[in-house]
């Protein structure tokens, strides 16, 4: 029976926090940065083996006998590298809002 009202009260806990304006702020930020991130990704991991696979574009030569191909694989490593720092810098930011959503909630209980 105490399980029931602990599970209701941690249930409308959430409702309020999901609810507050600064949790809101929280997701669209995420959204903003998360969703455009991983677009590029995306597109830029699967050119390519779709751009090798049906296209000669990166067969021609970049400097002797190393091609497009391989500079723009070895690219995929530091884009990769590159977001991931840029997201540890953004996370920073998400942080002090997922602390202004712990101290809303704290002030409403």
């Amino acid at each position: 029976m105490g399980e029931k009202k602990f599970n209701s009260q941690n249930e409308s806990d959430y409702t309020t926090i999901v609810q507050s304006s600064a949790f809101q702020t929280l997701l669209s930020e995420k959204k903003k940065f998360i969703i455009p991130v991983t677009i590029f990704f995306f597109c830029f991991y699967f050119a390519l083996p779709i751009l090798t696979s049906y296209t000669t574009v990166l067969n021609h030569p970049f400097v002797g006998s190393i091609t497009w191909a391989w500079v723009f694989a070895f690219m995929q490593f530091i884009m990769t590298w590159g977001l991931c720092m840029l997201y540890s810098k953004k996370a920073a930011k998400f942080d002090e809002l997922a602390e202004k959503v712990i101290k809303e909630r704290s002030r409403i209980q």
